[in-house]
């Protein structure tokens, strides 16, 4: 009877505070996004969850994405690729700028050469590095060459990132008013996204109304009915989404690629050696790892490249050894080390880190290791890395590990192997160089991997435009289109 009542109250608490949004937000959709309260208006190229979400929102690059992750025509209406793969040729839509001047091929392509020139020393830089011409060939026609064959230009090309800016405004789909409350986004008239010209067409649109919020925050507010949605849940707080039965439905997780993982930050006492580092991924039992988090179609990995990204061929690490016969060959390898045998692991501030570490710790209890979590401001042994994947090749996850994105523990011979391959046009032989690549990297054992990052949103049953994907991606646009 007690656990009843309790149920009724909540119900009705919900009810009640459903109510309680702001006024100025009557028919907007409510969007908590996870992260600091700043985040929406960042700037430069290094964005955090809610500054792409807001830069994918208000700066079209040439393509953009769609609810399901998939490639959408935006500044480009369409666009062809060669034969053999080498170039893209990419014909822009007849409309004009924010300021009503013409949108030019020029301006378009310049904007691109200074990001990729900005881009470079990041991940997403590298990941572009085929990239080795914009032209600019008519009025309405942009080129792009590229040094080899690349698949998954058009992912890249749809990152927030690549958002073009031409004096320092971007061109829609949507423009952003912000008061003390929240962001608020509105599309642009249809003739200004390249539509034809519709006198109703506000009747189709919603505005959107989105805060930044920690996650703890964003959860409160969902579960009290003042926003519909919360979007840029990972492991670290997933432990706070509702699971009772009045949220039955409304935690969506994505089958989401990348990485989650352990970098060693320190190669030094019982980390100095590859043999001992290696001891530390051989103890963890991946397949049980995220027991305590109910996750139910979690990918464990043993390696930098998980076996979705390379093929069928691919076997994960250690596959022919029981766990038993793992930690026994682990614990011989850190029984050979006399020094101190405590490390310090680095993870953001949550539940789902207090989780995991405690698991993590658990299987190296077994094997004679003691993880304790580092102190704020304290030097930590190892780091949890958790990141998703921009596209599925494997030359993505390789370049999260190049010296110029980190420096401890890279491999500049696996380097070279990937320039490699970004100019070889052979498809045989650039898989080989980057397998080779991936076999130095491993060898280096910087990095433990445990498997696939966790992303989870909660979303209202009424709400139209959400859709799981791979990439985890949830554009802002396509929740701005009223309910058909």
């Amino acid at each position: 009877m007690l656990d009843r009542t309790r149920t009724f109250c909540i119900a009705a608490a919900v009810l009640l505070l459903a109510g309680c949004g702001s006024s100025a937000d009557s028919g907007a959709v409510r969007i908590a996004l996870i992260g600091d309260r700043d985040a929406p208006f960042e700037t430069g190229l290094r964005l955090s969850m809610p500054g792409q979400q807001v830069r994918a929102a208000t700066v079209e690059g040439l393509v953009g994405l769609d609810a399901t992750g998939e490639v959408i025509p935006a500044l480009a209406e369409r666009w062809i690729v060669t034969d053999d793969g080498m170039s893209y040729i990419f014909r822009l839509r007849n409309s004009d700028w924010p300021d009503g001047r013409p949108m030019t091929a020029e301006q378009v392509r310049d904007a691109l050469r200074r990001t990729l020139r900005d881009l470079s020393g990041t991940s997403l830089g590298l990941d572009l590095a085929p990239v080795s011409e914009v032209r600019a060939m008519t009025g309405r026609v942009i080129e792009i060459r590229l040094s080899s064959p690349m698949p998954d230009l058009l992912q890249l090309l749809a990152q927030p990132e690549m958002g073009v800016f031409h004096r320092q405004a971007g061109s829609g789909p949507m423009t952003l008013e912000r008061d003390e409350r929240a962001v608020r986004l509105s599309l642009l008239p249809p003739e200004a996204r390249g539509l034809p010209i519709s006198e109703n067409w506000r009747e189709g649109t919603r505005v959107l109304a989105i805060r930044a919020l920690p996650s703890r925050a964003a959860v409160d507010a969902f579960v009290a009915g003042e926003v519909d949605l919360v979007l840029g849940g990972t492991i670290v707080d997933f432990p706070l989404a509702p699971t009772g039965p009045l949220s039955r439905g409304t935690v969506r997780l994505d089958a989401a690629q990348g990485l989650l993982g352990l970098r060693v930050l320190r190669p030094e006492g019982l980390l100095a050696e590859p043999a001992r580092r290696e001891a530390l991924g051989l103890a963890i039992e991946r397949e049980t790892l995220l027991a305590p988090f109910n996750i139910a179609g979690w990918i464990p990995s043993t390696r930098i490249v998980p076996v979705s990204a390379v093929g069928e061929t691919a076997t994960e690490r250690w596959s022919n050894s029981t766990i038993e016969e793992r930690r026994a060959d682990a614990a011989r390898r850190i029984a050979g080390y006399a020094g101190d045998k405590t490390l310090t692991v680095a993870l953001p501030e949550g539940p789902g880190s207090d989780l995991l570490l405690r698991e993590i710790a658990a299987d190296w209890r077994e094997v004679g290791v003691n993880a304790v979590r580092a102190r704020a401001g304290q030097a930590a042994d190892l780091e949890l890395i958790d990141t998703l994947a921009r596209f599925g090749n494997r030359r993505w996850y390789l370049n999260q590990f190049a010296c110029a994105v980190r420096r401890v523990l890279c491999d500049p011979k696996a380097d070279e192997l990937v320039r490699a391959a970004n100019r070889e046009v052979d498809p045989a032989a650039r898989a080989t160089l980057l397998a080779e690549a991936e076999t130095r990297l491993t060898a280096q054992q910087g990095y433990i991997p445990l498997g696939a990052p966790v992303r989870w949103s909660l979303v209202r049953g009424d709400i139209q435009g959400f859709a799981e994907n791979r990439w985890a991606v949830h554009p802002l646009y396509p929740l701005a289109l009223a309910p058909t």
